[in-house]
């Protein structure tokens, strides 16, 4: 089976990662979704449940995210803690004087603030990514938030294909049917704040645009081609060239 051999060297992988930095496990948010399921999943199958720590973080969550957080913990095993970010939020809100007004320049602040408890809590261990490379092609991710890690188990598999690991890592059926979100604020779904589905996604990257509809073509371009700068690496001036003359 794909996805059994796909397990074995995403395990040994993690393994060599995790150990061969010196280090005795890992961290990983839990937000009750599938992407962080099945990394904390693969991390368990790769290091033991006693070496991966989970971290809830509401932050003015809806109680349903951190309840699957909870969830997601017991099913593997592993030693989790809640941490309730929200009075961070509003003192840093608050310091910068940032509009309260603006949505989605607060989710951005949620999220790079969820990272930091990760790696506040990250002695001894590397902290695991849950992106997938769905999210990695349209740039849906926070940049220095959910962004940042030190390893990305799942970061070159489809959402479809995450379901599929999913499924063979027998994780539980609520997870499984859960609607993608990044629990940024209440209602909130991935595909609608997309503006295109994770089907469409992946036809467009792998069929080619006419796979899809016009409409669902040319947003997806444009989130493609406005997350560029997330998907490199941070640009320098090459100043060498002209302090050593070279150039």
């Amino acid at each position: 089976m794909i996805y059994a051999e796909l397990t074995d060297k995403i395990t040994g992988w993690i393994n060599e990662r995790v150990y061969g930095a010196g280090m005795k496990g890992v961290v990983i948010g839990l937000s009750g979704g599938i992407d962080s399921g099945v990394t904390a999943a693969l991390c368990v199958r790769a290091l033991g449940a006693e070496n991966v720590l989970g971290l809830i973080m509401p932050c003015e969550s809806i109680e349903a995210d951190t309840r699957d957080g909870q969830r997601t913990a017991e099913h593997l095993g592993i030693t989790a803690k809640e941490i309730d970010i929200s009075p961070i939020l509003h003192a840093f809100a608050a310091a910068g004087s940032l509009d309260s007004s603006d949505v989605l320049n607060l989710a951005n602040v949620k999220a790079r603030l969820r990272m930091t408890m990760e790696y506040a809590y990250s002695h001894k261990r590397l902290v695991a990514g849950t992106g997938n490379l769905s999210e990695t092609k349209t740039g849906y991710w926070t940049k220095w938030g959910d962004g940042a890690a030190d390893f990305l188990p799942i970061a070159d598999l489809w959402k479809d294909e995450v379901g599929e690991l999913a499924r063979y890592l027998e994780l539980p059926e609520w997870m499984l049917v859960r609607v993608p979100s990044a629990g940024l604020w209440v209602d909130q779904s991935d595909e609608d704040e997309m503006g295109v589905t994770y089907d469409e996604i992946k036809k467009y990257f792998t069929q080619g645009s006419d796979s899809v509809s016009a409409g669902a073509a040319e947003r997806i371009a444009l989130l493609h081609s406005r997350s560029a700068h997330k998907r490199e690496q941070i640009p320098f001036y090459h100043a060498r060239g002209w302090l050593d003359g070279s150039k």
